[in-house]
């Protein structure tokens, strides 16, 4: 049983009652063609209290504002450009401040080299002391640029109108996980989720898994950027198998590892300028096979050039070729197309998925060519996934997105650090997940009691002391008055109260202030959950 919280007064004993129910009740990319709506959701009830529902599965929580605008539009033709996003823009005052962050302003490879000297003249300095304070200068900056991606991705998340796409974006950085604790990936990992990620989150499975294998952040994550002939390194190799396309049992063999290794040897990174000189001492009959494209570089003196067979099929490309039939090779396997749709019903609508919806989203990731927003509508168009709305429980991310997105649709917050301290107490730091299989997507993995009482008093930070998210720069600056939002006031609240569990209306019932009434809410169960 979850232990009684020290908060003074009356207070405590209301959040003792309230933490009792929670416990109880957790037992844009490229253009793509204009939006069709989905047909089958006509038969889809279409009440306030539904569209909450899918609002707080498709988008990373209700708001009003996005209450508002399904409302207007009807939840198919909604969905429809869910799954079709045109370019919009965010609020000005975010996306102002995502225009003044470095990773906005400064390309990759200009940032990758201005990093890489400043790092060789830090270490390049005689007196140690000097040598010291440039080396923590060198980190320091590592950490800002990894800060900045963090800060971008939540104000997208909180303002973009495109939240599917949001949500595949950071469903899929999950998926192809990278570490930003791990070599200089702090400084690479903004790029890896704008430029990898985002493009193709709502594309083609294959387009996304190349243009992920092509990126330095997950070459170096994943030590492809050492692999070469006669050195092979297969952690990449496991686990874009493993991991990435077909899953664990799913028929390849470790022999199709090496193999697979074999084909990826060369494929690394340079920090050289496009236009720098080939590498040194390269043959001739390989030469025309070297690319350098950014920071990506196929290096045909580190290519294991010999016969390959992967999967039982032998590879008949040469040289960079070899990787893009592996990969079309994985992309296009049964296996591929079970293993991606299971994992992302398993995100939107049960840790353990219904085997027929698994079935009818693979057979639409074969006959689509591995078309996500194809497999997508095939899930949001099933019986399953509209009778599992409201019981997919909220990962940490997602429950600090919801409560700031409920609380403060209104405004766009001026500092979201508390907010990214917020999911960090939880467990969950953006870009953090030490190893390649990213953040469990179940229930198991967050619903402890010690998260549960973590979660309380997030609810009390946003719900009484949300202000704190609108004193940018000094944090000894005093709150603006009140420092709590009016959630009673939001008409999606309002329309929320109306489903509410009859122990979530007696705990606000009790709320003897705004913030009280707040802090319960946000701490419901139904809150906890999406």
């Amino acid at each position: 049983m979850m232990r009684p919280m020290l908060l003074p007064g009356r207070l405590c004993m209301l959040s003792v009652a309230m933490a009792a129910v929670l416990l109880a009740g957790c037992t844009a990319g490229p253009q793509r063609p204009e939006a069709v709506p989905l047909a089958a959701l006509r038969r889809v009830a279409d009440d306030p209290a539904t569209q909450l529902r899918w609002l707080d599965r498709v988008t990373w929580g209700t708001s009003a504002s996005s209450q508002a605008e399904l409302a207007r539009t009807g939840l198919p033709a909604w969905m429809g450009r869910q799954l079709s996003p045109q370019a919009q823009p965010l609020p000005a005052a975010a996306q102002a401040q995502i225009d003044a962050m470095t990773i906005s302003r400064t390309p990759l490879p200009e940032l990758a080299r201005s990093l890489e000297a400043q790092r060789k003249a830090a270490d390049a300095l005689a007196d140690e002391d000097q040598k010291k304070a440039a080396r923590q200068a060198y980190q320091q900056e590592l950490n800002r640029l990894a800060r900045e991606a963090q800060q971008r991705f939540v104000l997208r998340a909180l303002y973009s109108p495109n939240q599917l796409q949001e949500q595949m974006t950071w469903f899929w950085a999950n998926h192809f996980n990278v570490n930003i604790r791990k070599d200089a990936i702090r400084a690479l990992v903004g790029d890896y989720e704008e430029n990898a990620i985002r493009p193709h989150a709502l594309g083609r499975f294959r387009d996304l898994l190349g243009a992920v294998l092509r990126h330095p952040a997950m070459l170096r994550y994943l030590d492809n950027a050492q692999n070469a002939a006669n050195r092979i390194n297969e952690n990449y190799a496991r686990e874009l198998m493993e991991l990435h396309t077909m899953g664990v049992g799913s028929g390849y063999s470790q022999a199709d590892v090496q193999e697979l290794a074999r084909v990826l040897t060369g494929v690394g990174v340079s920090l050289q300028p496009a236009d720098a000189p080939p590498p040194p001492k390269m043959r001739p009959e390989v030469q025309a096979d070297h690319l350098r494209q950014g920071l990506f570089e196929f290096n045909p003196n580190r290519h294991d050039y010999g016969a390959k067979t992967l999967l039982g099929q032998p590879i008949k490309a040469r040289g960079l070729a070899e990787t893009d039939e592996a990969l079309d090779r994985l992309a296009r396997s049964p296996a591929t197309a079970r293993f991606i749709s299971r994992k992302l019903a398993m995100y939107f609508v049960a840790d353990d998925p219904p085997p027929a919806l698994v079935d009818r989203m693979a057979a639409t990731f074969g006959r689509s060519d591995g078309n996500i927003a194809a497999v997508l509508r095939s899930m949001f168009e099933s019986t399953e996934f509209a009778a599992s709305l409201g019981r997919k429980f909220r990962d940490p991310v997602h429950y600090v997105m919801a409560g700031v997105r409920l609380a403060y649709d209104d405004r766009v917050v001026q500092n979201v650090d508390p907010l990214l301290g917020w999911i960090n107490r939880m467990g969950e730091p953006l870009y953090g997940h030490e190893t390649p299989d990213g953040y469990p997507l179940g229930e198991a993995a967050w619903a402890s009691a010690g998260q549960m009482n973590t979660r309380f008093e997030i609810a009390r930070a946003i719900g009484s002391n949300g202000a704190v998210l609108f004193r940018a720069g000094d944090s000894k600056a005093p709150l603006e008055r009140p420092a709590y939002p009016p959630l009673a006031e939001s008409p999606a609240v309002r329309t929320m109260q109306a489903v509410l569990a009859a122990e979530t209306r007696t705990a606000l019932a009790q709320a003897r202030t705004p913030q009280e009434w707040n802090i319960f809410l946000l701490a419901s169960p139904e809150l906890m959950r999406r």
